[in-house]
């Protein structure tokens, strides 16, 4: 399953840097499908949102950092456990029951998200 980003957040940012996918962003910031990956033109990403990977799109929280769900692997393929829970200082980055995906749905993802 992805990673969200609890209320609990204290917006210190030590996520941000690590998330392989760049899936995380700081509260009230658009974000696009292309940064951190290798995707271009217009893609229609897991959830079936199609979007123009260059275009910004909504931020997901105005208050507090958070993940792109279509771009987060839980860090499978690139480390043992996602990194952003890991640095988190106040333990609010914690699974998503919202998006419960297999260990190959997630590989599959960052595939996708790479080019592999």
């Amino acid at each position: 399953m992805a990673i969200k980003i609890t209320d609990e957040c204290i917006n210190c940012g030590a996520c941000e840097p690590e998330c392989p996918n760049n899936a995380i962003y700081e509260g009230a910031v658009d974000w696009k499908a292309s940064e951190g990956t290798e995707l271009s033109g217009t893609v229609t990403l897991p959830s079936g949102l199609t979007v123009d990977a260059d275009s910004p799109q909504e931020p997901v929280s105005d208050d507090v950092y958070f993940i792109v769900t279509d771009k987060c692997t839980e860090c499978k393929g690139f480390h043992e456990e996602p990194q952003c829970a890991a640095v988190c200082p106040v333990d609010c980055c914690v699974p998503d029951e919202d998006h419960v995906e297999s260990d190959e749905a997630l590989l599959n993802k960052k595939a996708f998200l790479h080019g592999e």
